[in-house]
């Protein structure tokens, strides 16, 4: 005798009409080829990850994916309750998190999206998917700046002459006044300078002085140097931060040593024709967020976060984050000796 098991997982709320749209270009995108919606899709997965893909599932394209907004039309979960099942569906082939460059010039810039499937997918299918997606089918071009309208100079109607008049008595000579000297403009800051005082808007726990920022612009100047846009630079250094940041300059200063990007053989100059502009893709980790190529991030984890959640127990602790504790440390018995 069969018995059936029926799953009690709860149904999935309707999507609101008020549910928020990300920008143009993020949020949700659906992978192709899936399979036709079923009533026992996501059958296999536990209540919760099923009560969420039956959600998600049902969100247009573009729709906001952070955890944020998930947990708010999501009510039975919080928002880490939210992002551990957002972890789960990964590793079940559902979804991966990538960044992407799009633009050209002085207006490339990343976009994040979340690509989800229905149908599960094993990592084969999505490294493959990814690795040859092209730019015209994941990024959204990016409009340029519209000129500001330049008003049309109107020049004066030539005067018809008049009869001389009457010379007019010579003015009392006065003093001139000696010519108005404009200041001196301040010197302009560089990208990376700009780039790492940009860090503390982002994030409140990196923020940096501006001696912090004088200090670090030499080894930031390094990955510019390399090829990198400022934008791929803020973006590594923000990713996987610890909840809690006791010295910000140390932290980045870590990062920027040992993140820094290869430097790659320069080209011939040859005469070719313009060169379509790449559209780099990295797939982020579902889990603590740093990027890597869909090869590197299997399940749509890295390195520690996989071992921990295929061992159950906790990913390595982050070197700088070690660095950065010891930095503390160090700073705290100078303060307690005496003087």
């Amino acid at each position: 005798m069969v018995t059936q098991h029926l799953s009690s997982a709860l149904p999935a709320p309707a999507v609101s009409a008020a549910y928020p749209m990300a920008k143009p270009g993020y949020g949700k995108r659906s992978a192709p080829g899936q399979q036709a919606r079923a009533r026992d899709d996501f059958a296999l997965l536990p209540t919760r990850e099923r009560y969420v893909a039956g959600f998600v599932d049902h969100l247009p394209d573009g729709a906001s994916m952070s955890v944020k907004q998930l947990a708010k039309q999501l009510p039975l979960y919080g928002q880490q309750a939210i992002s551990t099942a957002l972890k789960a569906l990964s590793v079940a082939g559902h979804l991966r998190r990538v960044r992407c460059s799009v633009g050209a010039g002085d207006e490339t810039r990343w976009v994040f999206r979340t690509f989800w499937s229905r149908t599960a997918r094993d990592n084969e299918w999505w490294t493959t998917y990814l690795a040859t997606e092209t730019a015209s089918r994941t990024a959204a071009p990016v409009e340029p700046p519209a000129p500001a309208a330049v008003p049309q100079q109107r020049t004066a109607p030539e005067a018809t002459p008049d009869p001389a008049p009457a010379p007019a008595p010579a003015p009392a000579t006065t003093p001139t006044a000696p010519p108005t000297v404009p200041p001196t403009p301040p010197a302009a800051f560089s990208p990376a300078y700009l780039a790492l005082a940009r860090l503390g808007r982002d994030d409140h726990r990196l923020g940096l002085s501006a001696d912090d920022c004088t200090a670090l612009e030499p080894l930031a100047t390094q990955w510019l140097d390399r090829g990198v846009t400022t934008d791929y630079l803020t973006s590594t250094l923000k990713a996987g931060l610890p909840a809690q940041i006791d010295s910000p300059a140390g932290l980045i200063r870590r990062r920027l040593i040992d993140k820094l990007p290869p430097q790659l053989p320069a080209t011939p100059n040859t005469p070719t024709d313009t060169p379509t502009p790449t559209h780099r893709l990295l797939v982020e980790c579902t889990d603590c967020g740093r990027p890597g190529p869909p090869e590197a991030l299997p399940d749509g984890l890295c390195r520690p976060c996989h071992t921990a959640h295929s061992t159950g127990g906790r990913p390595s602790p982050d070197a700088t984050q070690i660095a950065a504790v010891k930095a503390h440390m160090a700073n705290l018995r100078d303060l307690l000796k005496p003087v």
